[in-house]
């Protein structure tokens, strides 16, 4: 692919054998015809203007497909007085990128015009690739505009990234959508508006609901539908059994088939529902809980992983205040490993509803943060020498297991016998919370601490 030639200039009725898609047809021309991210592109913000006053610097465009992020650069590309340059991170390799500098250094320092390169999909550049640009981005040579799907702090090079604005594009909202649909519908130049086609409200809104935000996706299931009717045919006469002419519900019903979620099993969208998972069984919401948790399933993910991460839960958010979330949530993985899925999606369903409505407490967890931090940050201490075993007779002339004091031989099965290193000794990782079953283990604990005191005293 030869830089400069992601954006055609082609218009929809140059070759009529080869009709463009309907979304490509539809990509707005100018700010006036943009609709959404409001944000960023209404009159005076700060995208927009920097755009219209050609003063644009390095950019990262991110957001989820379907928002606007080529359109924006195709409105770049119409506006800047610089040197436009755009190729795809899909087709292009390390030679085009460099071709690309050299071409951007011999126009600045001859001709004193600046270049703007865009990369669509920039984060399926490699680290060697995207240092490729840092050298020119930092002399001045190239400003750079980047569009991505993938979150910039983990895909762009920090020292890029440094250097760059970056742009969130947020999902086009439902009125959004239904306002590029209704507009579509009544353009005769680009759209459907030569084909006497209309649409009921409840179709728009369908399309606007499966379309999850992405234009794209709504233009194209527009487009479908409009092969179904009979304003999307061409007859040579009328017809007794020819399609309606209008799109509604039930046309709808009959094309759409079970709706994709927005999902990447590696991506920011993965991390993003395990997170509100978390956090909403942490916050005991038992709805949002099994929401995101069915979000996830009916994605594709594995449910293995899943069960693993409410596995972790049961004990970092619970611990001993309900013993029996561990319990739960091993049995639920078992049970999704047995029978597998879909039937599996009950059991882990059940553990995080357990987990939603248990009893919180983060003790174990930080108990387990504080001995770590002794662990890492004191020296090594030896074990006491009445804790170590004497299996030998060399072991015990030097006093291993001296002092020993079996514990069900004393009186409540508890001795006044310290168990931690000398230096370490009056340290308190495990701090029971008062809430669930832990509530219980802090009385034992503050008896068994009065035990102790008194033993010591004898």
């Amino acid at each position: 692919m030869k830089p400069g030639e992601l954006f055609s200039n082609t218009k929809p009725d140059e070759n009529k054998h080869a009709p463009s898609p309907l979304a490509d047809r539809m990509r707005p021309r100018s700010f006036d015809e943009f609709v959404g991210q409001r944000d960023l592109l209404a009159a005076g913000r700060p995208l927009r203007q920097a755009i219209e006053t050609d003063t644009l610097q390095s950019t990262i465009l991110w957001g989820p497909p379907g928002t606007g992020k080529t359109t924006v650069a195709r409105l770049i590309a119409v506006t800047t007085r610089a040197h436009f340059i755009a190729f795809s991170a899909v087709l292009s390799g390390i030679r085009e990128i460099k071709s690309v500098m050299v071409e951007a250094v011999d126009a600045r320092r001859r001709l004193g015009r600046r270049t703007l390169v865009f990369i669509d999909e920039i984060h399926r550049f490699n680290k060697a690739q995207q240092d490729a640009f840092l050298p020119r981005v930092e002399a001045g040579d190239i400003t750079l505009i980047g569009a991505t799907t993938e979150n910039p702090s983990f895909e762009v090079n920090a020292a890029l990234l440094s250097r760059s604005r970056v742009f969130v594009l947020e999902p086009l909202e439902a009125p959004d959508l239904r306002t590029i649909l209704a507009r579509t519908l009544n353009d005769v130049e680009r759209g459907l508006g030569g084909r006497g086609l209309t649409a009921t409200p409840d179709a728009l809104e369908a399309i606007a609901l499966h379309a999850n935000g992405d234009a794209r996706v709504a233009l194209n299931l527009l487009e479908l539908a409009a092969t179904q009717t009979q304003g999307g045919v061409s007859h040579s006469a009328p017809r007794n059994d020819a399609p309606p002419k209008t799109i509604d519900a039930s046309l709808l019903a009959d094309l759409l088939q079970r709706r994709a979620l927005l999902y990447d099993k590696a991506g920011e969208e993965h991390f993003n529902l395990m997170s509100a998972l978390h956090k909403s069984m942490r916050n005991s919401d038992p709805d949002a809980s099994v929401y995101w948790l069915a979000r996830m399933l009916e994605a594709g993910e594995d449910p293995l992983y899943i069960a693993r991460r409410l596995i972790r839960f049961a004990s970092e958010d619970i611990g001993n205040a309900d013993p029996r979330a561990l319990t739960i949530t091993v049995a639920a993985k078992d049970a999704v490993h047995f029978i597998g899925m879909p039937e599996g999606n009950t059991a882990l369903a059940q553990a995080a509803l357990y987990l939603a409505t248990a009893p919180k407490s983060n003790a174990v967890y930080t108990a387990y943060s504080r001995a770590a931090s002794d662990a890492h940050e004191r020296a090594a201490q030896p074990v006491p020498l009445h804790l170590r075993n004497a299996p030998t007779q060399l072991m015990r002339s030097l006093e291993y297991g001296k002092d020993y004091r079996y514990a069900h031989n004393e009186r409540d099965a508890i001795a006044a016998m310290e168990c931690l290193p000398t230096e370490l000794q009056g340290r308190c990782y495990y701090r029971p919370s008062d809430r669930g079953h832990e509530r219980i283990i802090a009385e034992r604990l503050a008896e068994w601490k009065q035990l102790k005191k008194k033993q010591k005293k004898k």
